[in-house]
Formats: structure tokens, C-alpha cells, sequence
């Protein structure tokens, strides 16, 4: 199934429970207004393989099923630079062209549900926004560092939308 078609929904389930170790979530929430039409948007938000020409040190490719636009869909995503950084890997648990798709990351270091949401606003603008809520990584030392590191993730998430919309806007 190829995203476009306006009111497909699509979802799948997440793991077992018992398959994910108990760990602290953090919820991390950024929204930015485009001005570009919502199925626009919505086509270049979830063109994976496009992510990186507006998210900062990152590069997304679909490793299978189609081209990622559908429930199932895995995704691996490398941030950073050369060898140093990390694999976030994905995968597409809901798919509601044009409005919102989920995701379930399932690395090692990135883990629990992002979403991309896309909120029509007129005809020629509309609202992004995007949500992680991740699984803490390192225990009780992840729960202590993320009052640091919380603004760091969503200044970075900020950056890349500001990269995103002004990208949009140019299509």
C-alpha cells in the first residue's frame, strides 16, 4: 500500500510487553507551522530517504517492505558523523496519510513510539508536529542525566523542524 490516498488507516501492535525491559519514558513534544498545503508536507515529512536533506547528521533509509509508506514498514536511521554515532531502527506501526504516522523505535540506544503528526491549518499552511517518547537508555543513570539531556534532544528535534519547514516551503 502506497501512502497518498486521503483516510487509509493503518496500524499494528507493538511487542509484548515482557519484550521490552521496564524503563522510565520521557516525552519530548515539538511542533512547528509550515507554510506549504498538508499533503505536501505530509509527502515530504515521510519521503525517508529525503529526511536527511533538512535532519541534521542523519541519513534514513527504508529496508523494507515498498518505500516505508505502510504499517510494517522498517526503517534505519544513522545519526551522526562517518563511524561515530548511532542506528536508530524503526518501525511503522501506524500509517494515516495525510495526517499522522507512527513509529516504534527498537534499537539499542533509541527505543519507544515517535510520531509525525500534520494538522491542515488553510489551504497553504499547516502545523507539524512531532512526538517521542522514549524508553531512558543506561538505568538509574539515564533517569539522572535526562534533566540534562532533555533540552538537548529537543533543541536538536527543534533545529530539524525549522530545517523541515523551511525545506517544505521551497517544494
Amino acid at each position: 500500500m502506497h501512502g497518498g490516498g486521503g483516510g487509509e488507516r493503518r496500524t499494528a501492535t507493538a511487542p509484548p510487553a515482557a519484550a521490552w525491559p521496564v524503563a522510565m519514558t520521557a516525552d519530548v513534544v515539538v511542533s512547528r507551522r509550515v507554510a506549504a498545503p498538508a499533503d505536501l508536507v505530509w509527502h515530504v515529512l515521510t519521503d525517508w530517504a529525503g529526511q536527511g536533506a533538512w535532519m541534521p547528521l542523519t541519513t534514513v533509509r527504508v529496508v523494507g517492505p515498498g518505500d516505508g509508506r505502510e504499517v510494517g514498514a522498517r526503517l534505519d536511521a544513522w545519526t551522526g558523523m562517518g563511524r561515530a554515532g548511532f542506528l536508530d531502527t524503526m518501525v511503522v506501526t501506524a500509517w494515516e496519510p495525510p495526517r499522522r504516522c507512527e513509529v516504534l523505535h527498537t534499537g539499542r540506544l533509541v527505543r519507544g513510539p515517535g510520531v509525525f503528526a500534520v494538522r491542515p491549518l488553510g489551504p497553504g499552511a499547516c502545523e507539524v508536529t512531532w512526538e517521542e517518547r522514549l524508553e531512558l537508555p543506561f538505568g538509574a543513570a539515564g533517569r539522572a542525566g535526562w534533566p540534562l539531556v532533555r533540552p538537548l534532544v529537543r533543541f536538536g528535534l527543534g533545529v530539524a523542524l525549522r530545517r523541515f519547514a523551511r525545506f517544505a516551503e521551497r517544494r
